[in-house]
């Protein structure tokens, strides 16, 4: 190519991303794309741990391996998607507390199959992109009050933290025939006792430093060490696994036990791609269970992207002054369709990542940079092999430090208001407390809908929320009226 050429296709790639209208620059956006991938990488780890060893109701799992491999097909295929129609920033890749709750509300609670529990996930996804497309997004997400956005947010954090400290027996449930009414204790027998929850206490202090330290990569990073530090300890020690010929370890590691792959490389193995079931949920559980799933998993999906998108327009600067994002209409699309594309794969919706403030914070203003993050998140497929020696312990601490930072928004709501504050707290606590985000939700829009009645004020609460409240009652009240029906 001549330079001339070179010249005129670097003018091209200026306008068409607005590099320099953004005060950015190629070799801005490559590097800044790199950080945040790195920054996000985390995710080709922890995800597959969340949702590749969970059994459905006939005791299938996905697999890790091939939960690697979708889950950063997914994110690669979105993430460049968004650079290159939305041109912002914003990698793309599965997110947190969806996966969790199919893993654990729709598959483990609910008895879904894996293809009827992605069913959902598209679909969830097809009603965001409509609801994108009309404009109706932006008029519902008006419609909950910034408190209850706030809650759910911390709630679906304390659930992660959860989740992360009980896989990682840093807290054990305790069996009820053990003679007590405490539900949970510290380790085993109150105490500290295993390697892999040792080493899940480094992993801890590793990633709360490197946060503290503002490393770029620094969840991904302290995945890494914490896996490396796991190694070593069950080569020295070999503490092995928690179930052997059927035999219980409690000291043992809860999944995959850590050591040195056979291979390092390989063929993505991408045989969950269209291992999805579209109605079958609303045949096993009845129509109004599954409706109301999508309805909170659409809710859920709601809330995190449009926050994070607005948390980081604010960070590069790209929004104006009110805080809106320019073709935020179209950026919603799109990041709608992630939904749609992660439960097509089997990885679990797809969302904007906060984690990529990483890279605006290196300098990225523009998609080229999710072009690079994109493009790397593909080139990770072929490294699914490293995945299965990471235990549990060793990705259970970016959880515990993913909820903490999740907890920040409760400063966004007024604990000196009792009908505002009951609500936000029962949508907190249910959450971890009940293991599902659904249950967080419902509580919590019941309880405002009620108390906002209570402090004279149901005028001001919006004719969506009572629509919603309304659902969830029926919701909770499904069985008792089923079986009057029968």
């Amino acid at each position: 190519m001549t330079s001339r050429n070179t010249t005129e296709s670097q003018g091209a790639l200026d306008r068409y991303f607005k590099i320099s209208e953004r005060g950015s620059s190629i070799g801005t956006e490559v590097r800044a794309g790199i950080v945040t991938f790195f920054a996000m990488a985390y995710i080709i780890i922890l995800n597959p741990l969340i949702l590749g060893t969970t059994e459905d109701i006939n005791g299938t799992t996905l697999g890790i391996p091939q939960v690697a491999a979708a889950t950063a097909l997914a994110a690669g295929v979105m993430t460049i998607a968004f650079g290159l129609i939305a041109r912002y920033p914003f990698g793309i890749a599965t997110g947190l507390g969806i996966n969790t709750m199919v893993a654990v509300t729709l598959v483990s609670g609910e008895g879904l199959t894996w293809p009827e529990a992605m069913g959902l996930v598209v679909i969830d996804g097809i009603v965001i992109v409509i609801l994108a497309v009309s404009g109706f997004r932006v008029a519902v997400f008006r419609a909950i009050p910034a408190s209850m956005k706030a809650a759910i947010g911390v709630g679906i954090g304390l659930f992660i933290a959860m989740i992360g400290l009980v896989d990682a027996g840093f807290v054990r449930r305790i069996p009820d025939a053990a003679g007590t009414t405490v539900p949970v204790t510290l380790g085993i027998n109150g105490s500290i006792a295993s390697w892999p929850t040792f080493v899940f206490i480094i992993g801890v202090l590793l990633c709360g430093f490197m946060v503290v330290r503002k490393v770029r990569g620094g969840l991904f990073l302290g995945i890494l060490g914490t896996t490396i530090i796991a190694i070593i300890v069950e080569a020295i020690f070999g503490a092995g696994p928690s179930f052997e010929n059927g035999e219980a370890n409690p000291a043992g590691w809860n999944l995959a036990v850590p050591g040195i792959p056979d291979s390092f490389g390989g063929v993505p193995d991408l045989s969950l791609v269209g291992a999805v079931d579209l109605i079958g949920a609303f045949s096993r559980i009845g129509v109004v269970a599954a409706t109301l799933l999508v309805f909170t998993l659409v809710l859920a999906n709601f809330f995190d992207a449009m926050g994070t998108m607005t948390a980081l327009g604010k960070q590069a600067g790209l929004a104006d002054e009110e805080g809106n994002l320019p073709d935020i209409k179209k950026a919603l699309i799109v990041e709608g369709a992630g939904a749609i594309v992660g439960g097509a794969v089997s990885a679990s919706s797809n969302t904007v990542f906060a984690d990529s403030s990483a890279g605006v914070a290196d300098g990225a203003r523009t998609g080229l940079a999710n072009i690079v993050t994109g493009v790397l998140f593909l080139l990770a497929m072929f490294l699914t092999p490293l995945y299965e020696i990471v235990p549990i312990e060793a990705a259970a601490p970016v959880l515990v430090v993913v909820g903490c930072m999740m907890m920040a928004q409760i400063r966004e709501i007024d604990f000196t208001q009792f009908y505002i504050a009951f609500p936000a707290f029962l949508t907190i606590v249910i959450m971890p407390f009940t293991y599902s985000i659904a249950n967080g939700i419902g509580v919590g829009f019941i309880m405002y809908a009620l108390m906002a009645v209570a402090a004279g004020k149901a005028k001001e609460v919006h004719w969506l929320m009572w629509l919603v409240a309304a659902l969830f009652a029926v919701f909770f009240a499904i069985d008792p009226i089923m079986g009057a029906i029968s």
